[in-house]
């Protein structure tokens, strides 16, 4: 049997952290290696309650693909009961029990401590692992987690009334193995023992409490800073510099969102700059650290076990060759070097980069549980570290490494949007400050060029350029990241060693080293990383490892296949822009011209010419301010006139500027049965002849006084979040899931409608709203003008026959005769 399974058989065993990386992998092994065993699941319960989300999150996930397997092929062999399933199993061996370690007294009541003291072992295992976690964050989970995990047992083993399944007795703690990291030996050179932190010469002596007390001010310090005005004027702009005239709500919307995520990053600052100046990499190995002291100086009668690994990555067998949860440290990296993205990285080619297969961490961790807490000749606990690590006996070097990956993936290169082979360089091992500095004036150049852009009235196709602008930058703060985050571990010169782990190892029956491997010397390394860990790592990351076809168009017409699908109940338009090459400003240029001699005509395009760059700007504040601005120069103007004009204006205009595509689509909208609506900006008069293509059409409308328009909207027009309401309510009068309609616009200031709608679509975007749409893989449509359509390039309505031999209009009332003149101005 060996000596684990026989030691931990008939155990119930506590885990923190079953649903990270480490914790799915510890579940698993327990389950089909020591199946006499009971487990009790410590999770945040959700919405739906602690057994959902074991359910959903843990035994669901693919680590227990063979288990499930050997259950239905045959249940007693693989450690069931006769007729049992896989799910009937988990249901008899494990039991969720919601708790926090993020929270004092990790939310247990009487009920949860009650089961908590059935348990003869508790493996903690739950961290805030993100390199580049916030302070106050890291400090409750990985400082405090370790202390309230023991306080727990403790509480919970003076409310046990009877022996556990092993026979623990009442009032006796549970065994407990906390797993730490190597890297709580800090940034030291060489040699690094099993020892614990506080028996470290260069360990800075510090008093932990503080350091909690400092975090949580420093959070409510970053907070306060966040509201003062200078700061939130300052993120505002950057929130409409991302958005443009979006609307009030939106605006605001994002502005709190970026003040949340600046005081995220003060907090991460503090985290690092308060590690670097103790000798650690980062706050999580800084807060690991404290949190190994924090509970051997208040663990009281808690026996306790310490296991360290260095880099947890891919398994190198179990539960199956390559398996791995979520992307760890050297994945983003090696995603970012196979795209292009990085040409060098920052580290020693000779040091040694510690990395460990997760399924040698999960052995050690068994092997420690089984071995049980050391004691002396009196019998007293006392707590032991066991390192799991490469680096001592096995080292990986970092440059074998950067080959290994270099070699690989120029035989399997990753392919970009346009179906190239991406050719991976040479790193040259730079200094990191050498390669910040090379992305710092990539970044400043990025910047000078979107400014440019931004100041170009770009859309559609020109637009994507602009989009492809912000995605480098994107890309290029995620590698600057990446130096920040990871440069420490590649010119880490630490060797952990492994003294307790071998004497631990060499203790063990040949059965349990076959069951229960853990000697990092098993690995061949160019083996692991060129068959085992870079394939998993390319489908994990979703790297396009084949031309096919272009990504794009793939996605594009998946996505326009679920837009025409005959669920859909609503297709709602924008129209300037989305359905026509025009705008309000080229209507009521043809409107105002359509009765001015050449003279006349002349002078007006002159005016309308100069005014360009006022409406521009004025347009890209506020785009319902900018229609009630523009709107009052139909003052005085003729209703029956415009009503004749605008008639002929649909041929001579709309439909010669019309996108042909963009008409279709509404028609097959239509003959899937969809309901069709447009909501414009543009004037009711403007959009009166397009009524016979849409179901309904909602404009903005002007009052009329004695005949004439007085230039003043009767509501305020249908723009930014007035828009969404619009929608809202036009869906709720008829009836309709808004999650089964789709929106057609261009303008970020469309956002909220698009954002409304379960499938919206981006057509000819404008720069801005390119960036969103390829940001959050919405359809992008562009639309052309029919070939052969007439092309002005100013758009002047034809003379009309009411202007006599003299340009004078000879139809009209006085108050006509004062739009015409206010239009000759």
């Amino acid at each position: 049997m060996g000596v684990i399974r026989e030691s931990l058989s008939g155990k119930r065993i506590a885990i923190t952290g079953a649903t990270g990386f480490l914790g799915t992998a510890l579940v698993e092994r327990l389950l089909r290696a020591v199946p006499e065993c009971e487990l009790v699941l410590v999770v945040r319960p959700g919405r739906r309650g602690a057994q959902h989300r074991v359910d959903r999150d843990i035994l669901k996930n693919d680590a227990f693909d063979s288990l499930r397997a050997a259950f239905a092929d045959d249940p007693v062999a693989a450690g069931g009961l006769e007729g049992e399933t896989f799910a009937e199993m988990c249901s008899r061996r494990v039991t969720a029990l919601k708790g926090d370690v993020a929270t004092d007294g990790m939310n247990f009541d009487d009920e949860s401590l009650a089961v908590l003291a059935t348990c003869d072992i508790a493996i903690h295992s739950a961290a805030a692992v993100s390199f580049d976690s916030a302070l106050d964050d890291a400090v409750e989970v990985n400082l405090l987690g370790p202390y309230r995990v023991a306080k727990a047992l403790r509480d919970a083993a003076e409310v046990r009334t009877e022996p556990t399944p092993a026979g623990r007795a009442p009032g006796t703690p549970a065994h407990l193995v906390a797993v730490s990291t190597c890297y709580v030996a800090g940034s030291r050179r060489g040699k690094a023992p099993e020892q614990l932190v506080n028996e470290s010469p260069f360990f800075v002596d510090v008093d932990w409490q503080a350091e909690v007390d400092n975090a949580r001010l420093a959070r409510v310090e970053a907070e306060r800073a966040s509201r003062q005005p200078d700061r939130l004027e300052h993120l505002r702009g950057e929130a409409y510099g991302g958005l443009g005239p979006a609307g009030g709500p939106a605006i605001s919307e994002r502005t709190e969102q970026l003040r949340q995520r600046w005081v995220g990053k003060q907090m991460t600052h503090a985290g690092r700059a308060r590690a670097s100046s103790l000798g650690f990499p980062d706050a999580y190995a800084f807060t690991k650290a404290l949190g190994e002291r924090a509970l051997v100086e208040t663990r009281g009668d808690v026996p306790v076990s310490i296991v360290r690994p260095s880099i947890i990555e891919s398994a190198l067998a179990e539960p199956a060759p390559g398996w791995i949860r979520g992307f760890r440290m050297a994945e983003p990296v090696i995603a970012a070097y196979a795209r292009g993205l990085l040409k060098e990285f920052p580290g020693v080619p000779e040091g040694v980069i510690d990395v460990i297969p997760c399924d040698l961490v999960v052995a050690t961790i068994l092997a420690v549980a089984a071995r049980g807490p050391k004691t002396d000749d009196n019998g007293e606990h006392h707590p032991d570290v066991t390192q799991i690590a490469s680096g001592s006996g096995n080292p990986l070097e970092y440059g074998q490494l950067v080959d290994l990956v270099r070699s690989w993936f120029t035989e399997h290169p990753v392919y970009d949007e346009k179906n190239q082979p991406i050719s991976v360089p040479e790193w040259s091992f730079p200094g990191r400050g050498r390669v910040s500095r090379q992305l710092g004036r990539a970044q400043k150049g990025l910047d000078l060029a979107e400014k440019v852009l931004d100041a170009l009235p770009l859309r559609g196709r020109q637009a994507e350029f602009g989009a492809e602008l912000e995605e480098r930058k994107d890309q290029l703060e995620r590698a600057s990241g990446y130096v920040e985050l990871y440069g420490a571990y590649t010119e880490c010169e630490a060797i952990y060693e492994l003294d307790n782990m071998y004497e631990l190892w060499n203790s063990l029956d040949d059965n349990d080293q076959a069951n229960f491997a853990m000697d990092p010397k098993l690995v061949h390394w160019p083996s692991y990383v060129h068959e085992i860990h870079l394939p998993s790592m390319v489908q994990q990351a979703r790297l396009k490892m084949s031309p096919g076809n272009r990504q794009t168009s793939s996605r594009n017409d998946r996505l326009r296949k679920q837009v025409l699908s005959d669920n859909r109940q609503l297709a709602v338009f924008d129209l300037e822009n989305t359905l026509i090459a025009s705008n309000v400003v080229a209507s009521y240029t043809w409107l105002a011209t359509r009765h001015l001699d050449a003279p006349d005509r002349a002078r007006f395009v002159a005016k309308t010419l100069r005014e360009i760059p006022t409406l521009l700007a004025l347009d890209r504040a506020d785009r319902s301010d900018f229609l009630r601005y523009f709107y009052r120069r139909f003052e005085d103007a003729p209703v029956d006139r415009l009503a004749e004009d605008a008639s002929e204006m649909l041929s001579d205009l709309l439909v010669t500027k019309s996108f042909p595509a963009g008409i279709r689509r509404v028609r097959e909208h239509r003959r899937l049965g969809h309901r069709t609506l447009l909501i414009t900006g543009a004037l009711e008069l403007v959009t009166e002849p397009l009524r016979p293509l849409f179901d309904d059409i909602i404009a903005a409308e002007m009052s009329v006084s004695n005949g004439t328009y007085d230039g003043r909207l009767t509501v305020v027009p249908p723009t930014g979040e007035a828009r969404y309401q619009t929608l809202v309510d036009y869906a709720s009068a008829h009836d309709i899931d808004l999650q089964e309609a789709v929106a057609y616009a261009d303008s970020s200031s469309d956002l909220p409608m698009l954002e409304a709608v379960g499938f919206p679509v981006a057509v000819n975007p404008e720069t801005k709203l390119a960036s969103i749409a390829r940001k959050r893989a919405w359809l992008i449509e562009h639309w052309d003008k029919s070939k052969g359509a007439p092309s002005r390039t100013l758009p002047i309505g034809p003379l009309s026959h009411g202007i006599n031999s003299h340009g004078n209009n000879t139809r009209g009332t006085s108050k006509s005769r004062k739009f015409l003149t206010r239009s000759k101005q």
